[in-house]
């Protein structure tokens, strides 16, 4: 497939998804913070239950360690998308939504070949959608009721740079910057039965700047009669801040959304601090045959600030450990079913948020998934199943199932042609 037609049909997948962009099912767990991270894991890494961090891969694209980007010797282009459906339960209730969007964009080529490979990509960083509503009776004689209601939108996108160099035949090193910006708008209304106007408050939050992290990758190869290969990658993302600013509004408005009045409460800049990371993994395999993975992520969000008062309350140190692996029966093999890449995984995670500021919230989950050959470019699927939270200490549980499609070209560009 030449260069051109493999850029249409990225353009036709970008546009195709433009639509969900940005639109995740409803969780509870997005109310903290600046949102419910996303993590940088790419689909071929989701069905190995997110790990990567220390495994190379010269067919796709290493997001999660910048310093593992020099395995890419072709110019690689992938998209993937998200689908996801999420049941929220509680001792009374059950909620269900399902929605998509635009999972990543991303790209790589070398600068020199095995040596210098660099990277742009735009995914989103957090997400934040969620909606509470309640009805309170009131104690007037007349038992009216009172309506309530709380929703949130929106999250931080990240745009990034990397870059991955080779500095020993076995050991390579990385840099990645980011560019996050976004907003997030919570919105709080109240309604009186038998009236027809709604009263609210929106709070939007908006935020920018860069951050950056490291990586650092050994991996050993030719280990033992049959080229096992030994992997050690990490990563580091140091704290940083964002410039924010919060401003309030007051508005209400008639059933129909009409508003009748509007005023701006205050307009306050600031400052979001982001707590440092670092993750650790190590990878065991056989040249493109098979690999196992396991790795380690730590985050303590006990010291993260923001403009918005409300946005630090609940929040706590973050791990997660995951095991993956990947098996391809014969990669250069006639029968195209033994060319198929199969993928599996399991991991534990505990978010930064603690439920009624005291109770740890923690996610258990299980993916599989595969990617299809077509030439040196494959289509790429992953579903992952999960659960986190408990009823007895979080009062609610939630449930979920991802399905994650994208697709990942490779090609060779800016190549010296030696015949005219």
């Amino acid at each position: 497939m030449s260069v051109v037609r493999k850029s249409f049909l990225l353009f036709v997948v970008v546009i195709a998804s433009a639509k969900v962009w940005g639109q995740a099912a409803q969780s509870p767990i997005s109310t903290y913070g600046i949102g419910e991270p996303y993590g940088n894991a790419l689909i071929h890494n989701q069905g190995m239950a997110g790990v990567g961090v220390s495994q190379p891969q010269y067919w796709f694209l290493n997001n999660q360690n910048p310093a593992l980007l020099v395995y890419n010797g072709l110019t690689i282009f992938e998209a993937g998308v998200l689908i996801e459906s999420r049941s929220i339960k509680s001792d009374t209730l059950t909620e269900k939504s399902q929605a998509g969007n635009m999972n990543y964009l991303a790209t790589a080529f070398p600068i020199k070949r095995n040596k210098w490979t660099t990277s742009v990509g735009l995914m989103p960083y957090t997400n934040v959608d969620f909606a509470f509503q309640s009805v309170t009776i009131l104690d007037d004689g007349e038992n009216t009721k009172f309506y309530k209601r709380e929703e949130g939108l929106g999250g931080l996108t990240q745009l990034y740079w990397s870059n991955g160099v080779r500095i020993t035949p076995d050991f390579t090193a990385g840099v990645k910057a980011t560019y996050l910006f976004g907003s997030v708008e919570n919105v709080y209304s109240s309604q009186l039965e038998g009236t027809s106007f709604i009263t609210s408050i929106l709070e939007k939050t908006t935020a920018k700047d860069f951050n950056f992290s490291f990586g650092l990758s050994y991996s050993k190869d030719s280990l033992g009669t049959k080229n096992y290969r030994l992997s050690v990658g990490a990563v580091y993302s140091p704290e940083s801040s964002m410039t924010s600013r919060r401003s309030d509004r007051f508005y209400t408005t008639t059933s129909a959304g009409d508003t009748l009045a509007s005023e701006e409460l205050n307009n306050i800049p600031g400052e979001i601090f982001l707590p440092g990371s670092f993750t650790f993994g190590v990878s065991f395999g056989r040249g493109q045959k098979w690999s196992v993975s396991t790795e380690y992520f730590y985050q303590d969000w006990a010291n993260f600030t923001s403009v918005n008062p409300d946005d630090v309350q609940g929040m706590g140190k973050s791990w997660r450990a995951a095991l993956g692996g990947e098996l391809t029966p014969d990669p250069f093999g006639d029968k195209y079913l033994k060319r198929v890449t199969y993928r599996a995984g399991v991991s534990v995670e505990q978010y930064p948020f603690l439920a009624n500021n005291n109770n740890k919230v923690k996610d258990l989950g299980a993916s599989i998934g595969l990617s299809l050959p077509a030439g040196r470019s494959s289509l790429d699927l992953a579903f992952k199943w999960g659960k986190r939270g408990d009823k007895a200490e979080t009062l609610l549980e939630e449930t979920y199932f991802k399905i994650y499609f994208g697709i990942t070209f490779n090609d060779q560009w800016f190549i010296k042609r030696k015949f005219d």
